[in-house]
């Protein structure tokens, strides 16, 4: 699918739940140095302390990441992916000794229905470890938070 695919019908609505995947750029494990990984949780919470979403759930795999978050008043899925993805660049790469792209350009959004059950779109991004078979307890996986716990 054409990236400029996933981009038709894109809406952003205020305190409206989203799940969003998003993966590096040639599926470059980068997130496997756990250093890179809390640099991309870092740009995460800022994004939560700024007040431009309520992040609920999340899990950051070797090359991707999902993301379960509220959008707050007044803000844009698309700017705040853009945001997440160029801080999270700029800090990686700083710690790499590296330029260029650490991620994709596109990302999967799913807007979250009134009738969806939160919490068992959260188990299930959480759970993707479990489903990678990168560990067989989630307690040994440490790249992952939800809001209910």
């Amino acid at each position: 699918m054409p990236r400029d695919d996933l981009r038709k019908g894109r809406v952003s609505l205020a305190y409206n739940a989203y799940f969003v995947t998003t993966v590096t750029q040639n599926r470059i494990p980068y997130f496997q140095d756990f250093y890179c990984a809390r640099l991309l949780v870092t740009e995460m919470r800022r994004l939560h302390e700024e007040n431009q979403l309520e992040s609920l759930a999340w899990v950051i795999m070797p090359d991707h990441l999902h993301w379960l978050f509220q959008l707050q008043e007044d803000q844009n899925l698309s700017e705040i992916v853009r945001l997440l993805k160029g801080r999270s660049a700029h800090r990686v790469n700083h710690y790499l000794l590296r330029q260029g792209s650490i991620w994709d350009r596109a990302f999967h959004d799913h807007a979250l229905r009134k009738d969806e059950d939160i919490k068992n779109i959260a188990r299930y991004i959480v759970a993707n470890p479990l489903r990678a078979k990168l560990v067989e307890k989630l307690d040994d996986y440490p790249m992952w938070d939800a809001a209910w716990l």
